[in-house]
């Protein structure tokens, strides 16, 4: 039984992303493209608000954009894409990043993304599950991501939280011990 309820969190995938920088003006757009998939089998996906946040750098020193998708369903083992695009980026802040200027081939930006989801099994939804995911990825001098793969945001956390998990099964495991005597 708790097998069939157990979820796993969906995965974020970074396929686009482009910054034109032909333009004369101070300000350009940044184009992007999401693929989000749910990997659960008999179970349905309700994403809140997901905020997206660009930066020039994996340090996150120098801000370039942010972009909020609003919320949506996703049945269950299917795949979402979505197509967005980011107008009034500041150009200066991108030139200055690019490879052209620091004298590389490529260089590193680094995208973050923050939802909330609630899992649909069979007619009940369950408690909202937070999603902190990000990535660091190369663009070239006409700042477009160098892999032509799609590249999967991950988190830090689920590093954390399976640690802590393992150390609590471990204590668990020598409460029951000591009280039925074994210890």
């Amino acid at each position: 039984m708790w097998l069939s309820l157990r979820t796993s969190s969906p995965d974020c995938l970074l396929r686009q992303f482009y910054i034109p920088l032909n333009q004369t003006s101070n300000l350009t757009k940044l184009e992007f493209e999401l693929r989000f998939k749910n990997t659960n089998k008999d179970k349905g996906v309700y994403y809140d608000p997901i905020n997206v946040t660009f930066f020039d750098s994996p340090n996150r020193s120098h801000f370039i954009g942010n972009f909020t998708i609003p919320k949506f369903y996703q049945g269950h083992k299917k795949k979402a894409t979505k197509n967005f695009t980011i107008p009034n980026i500041d150009r200066k802040v991108v030139v200055q990043a690019i490879p052209a200027v620091n004298g590389s081939t490529t260089t590193s930006f680094r995208v973050d993304l923050a939802t909330s989801v609630r899992y649909k099994i069979l007619m009940f939804k369950t408690k909202r599950d937070k999603i902190r995911v990000g990535l660091d990825f190369d663009v070239n001098g006409t700042v477009v991501k160098v892999n032509r793969k799609d590249l999967k945001l991950k988190s830090n956390a689920n590093k954390i939280r399976s640690y802590y998990g393992q150390m609590g099964v471990l204590l668990v495991n020598f409460l029951v011990l000591g009280l039925l005597g074994f210890w």
